[in-house]
């Protein structure tokens, strides 16, 4: 059983199928496949990553519009790796984990996963993989006064485009990913724009442009001409994992390409002052953009830093006193990141509950395995997100080891598996150890953190090392338990059951 049916959940079926697994299901809480690019759809919405290199490389697409793949066209190329690998049978939409329970067994009958859904019903699975992904929770902030508002507001990866924003007095509260990517797009529709900003992010040109007709027909036609592509990103991409994590003072390289541009970029002084950020370089998200800085200096679009004090029914006030009168307000607040599987209760061996497990930080072996948890795998869970290259790698690497450990429980007729607690304590004070000496840790507050200020997002090392790392299960790093004789077996099974 598959939670989720965004890359992580489309790519592993692709794998399952692949290899002649058909018993599984994918469990889609929303109407539709595509996870955070079907939610994502505000103005501008697209990708920071390239096209060639954020999709599957067993499924390769020569006619991307552009070097960075917008929203629509991403998820088309889901619903097309879905279709072409028959995938589409297997989800069943509109259905949403509440609970998952592991169930050991009573001697005679094998363990399984009792999987609870919002309308009641339980599906039983033997082995029960998460791609819930990192993504997926919009957060809204606490402020004062927030539903007080009578106008129109809502959340970026909510957006509502029943909403007319023409002529419209327009407050976005947030500077990250998301907000550089609408505040170029709706500023010239409205009538005034303004963004909050808490904190500066450091934004850097993107190397982006429409893909001309020959270099789309060259990719098709020219074998290994798409390969090379590919590989030429990727090992500029890889390259930038020296700055992340081994020598962070690199990253002064870069500090000094971006003051370059934002010069240009934003004569005022006194803007341009006010967006330079008060932290290292790389510690927070590296956003891209070529319009967003040209976009605050606009007549009608207004930097406010002062702090919000509070939502009116008309507007917003800052600390100050000033209320900013709005139209509409849009939240570009971001994600619950660090929660991964949360709000489903998982329970594992003896009932410990996983919010138990990690209440000091989530952690998981190679972020995909948790010590008490048998047969439950995670797609990019803690330490697999990136900074400097494509998620997709690093999930096609996961897809490997999640197959790796299913062949393993079929080939030696094994009950469950469970990453040993010791392996997995082990790998926790190793990451830790090895995120000390990287940027995400010099010095401020991001979303790769817990409420303990300790990051569980990332993974400190390049993506060709977790490959390697997790080229194939290591049985050692492992407690099984067998088949009983009179035990069903056979893995991996998902069998609806009656129950409240």
């Amino acid at each position: 059983m598959i939670i989720g049916s965004g890359f992580g959940g489309i790519g592993m079926a692709i794998r399952l199928k692949r290899a002649g697994i058909h018993d599984f299901v994918i469990l889609e809480k929303a109407d539709e496949l595509g996870g955070t690019w079907r939610d994502n759809t505000y103005p501008g919405a697209a990708c920071d990553v390239p096209s060639h290199l954020y999709s599957f490389s067993f499924e390769r697409k020569t006619d991307w519009t552009r070097r960075f793949p917008p929203q629509r066209e991403i998820l088309d190329y889901l619903r097309l790796c879905a279709r072409k690998y028959g995938v589409l049978p297997h989800i069943r939409f509109g259905t949403e984990v509440t609970e998952a329970r592991f169930d050991s067994g009573d001697g005679h009958t094998a363990s399984v996963w009792r999987v609870s859904t919002r309308d009641g019903e339980e599906l039983t699975a033997r082995v029960l993989i998460s791609a819930c992904g990192q993504l997926n929770r919009p957060t809204l902030p606490a402020i004062e006064g927030r539903e007080s508002f009578t106008g129109p507001s809502f959340h970026s990866a909510r957006w509502d485009h029943g909403v007319d924003l023409r002529g419209k007095k327009v407050a976005v509260i947030g500077t990250g990913a998301s907000a550089v990517q609408i505040v170029p797009e709706i500023a010239a529709e409205a009538g005034r724009l303004a963004l909050f900003q808490r904190s500066a992010p450091y934004v850097i040109q993107k190397p982006d442009r429409p893909y001309r007709r020959w270099e789309k027909a060259l990719l098709t036609a020219v074998p290994g001409a798409y390969e090379l592509s590919r590989a030429r990103i990727y090992a500029l991409y890889e390259s930038r994992a020296l700055a992340f994590i081994k020598y962070p003072r690199l990253m002064g390289v870069m500090a000094k390409k971006f003051r370059r541009g934002l010069d240009t970029q934003v004569p005022d002084p006194a803007l341009r002052g006010a967006l330079v950020p008060g932290y290292p370089m790389g510690c927070k998200r590296v956003l891209i953009s070529n319009d967003y800085y040209p976009t605050l200096t606009r007549p009608n679009v207004d930097l406010i830093t002062d702090p919000i004090a509070r939502v009116t029914p008309t507007g917003v006030t800052t600390e100050n006193g000033t209320e900013h009168e709005a139209d509409v307000i849009v939240y570009a607040t971001g994600f619950l990141t660090t929660d991964f599987l949360a709000p489903m209760k998982i329970s594992g061996l003896a009932g410990r509950e996983l919010n138990d497990a990690w209440r000091h930080g989530a952690q998981a072996h190679l972020g995909i395995t948790v010590s008490g948890f048998p047969n439950l795998f995670l797609l990019y869970g803690p330490y697999t997100n990136l900074g400097h290259n494509s998620i997709i790698y690093m999930l096609e690497s996961q897809f490997r080891y999640v197959m790796g450990c299913l062949r393993a429980l079929r080939a030696a007729d094994l009950d469950w598996i469970d990453v040993r607690p010791d392996v997995l304590d082990a790998f926790e004070r190793e990451m830790h150890e090895r995120l000390r000496s990287t940027v995400w840790e010099a010095g401020c507050d991001s979303w790769y953190m817990n409420a303990e200020g300790k990051v569980v997002n990332n993974w400190p090392g390049f993506t060709f090392a977790y490959r390697r790392a997790t080229r194939r299960p290591d049985p050692r790093q492992f407690r099984a338990r067998r088949v009983e004789p009179h035990a069903t077996p056979g893995m991996p099974r998902t069998t609806p059951q009656n129950g409240a």
